[in-house]
């Protein structure tokens, strides 16, 4: 059974030139469903890296962010231990 898996031009056409690029490169013609097939038996070996690539990018924080930030915060002079923390928050 087949099914058709619907994408956009550009990615279609990326799809179409790595094809080309393994027919020459490998010597034999493969069908775009032999492509995907592939690319998602790679991508289930290494399910991290392709959950990481749909994950939010952050980009660090310049310093001066990170020191404007910082200096919005005041000591209270009062020590704030665990216990005190899980008393505040689960009573």
């Amino acid at each position: 059974m087949t099914t058709s898996v619907k994408m956009d031009d550009d990615t279609k056409s990326r799809l179409e030139r790595l094809q080309a690029e393994i027919r020459l490169q490998a010597g034999r013609r493969v069908t775009q469903q032999e492509i995907l097939a592939r690319l998602v038996e790679h991508a289930i070996e290494s399910k991290a890296d392709l959950i990481d690539s749909f994950r939010e990018k952050r980009v660090p924080l310049a310093e001066s962010e990170r020191e404007r930030f910082h200096d919005g915060m005041v000591s209270s002079g009062v020590t704030t231990t665990e216990e005190d923390i899980d008393d505040v928050l689960y009573g």
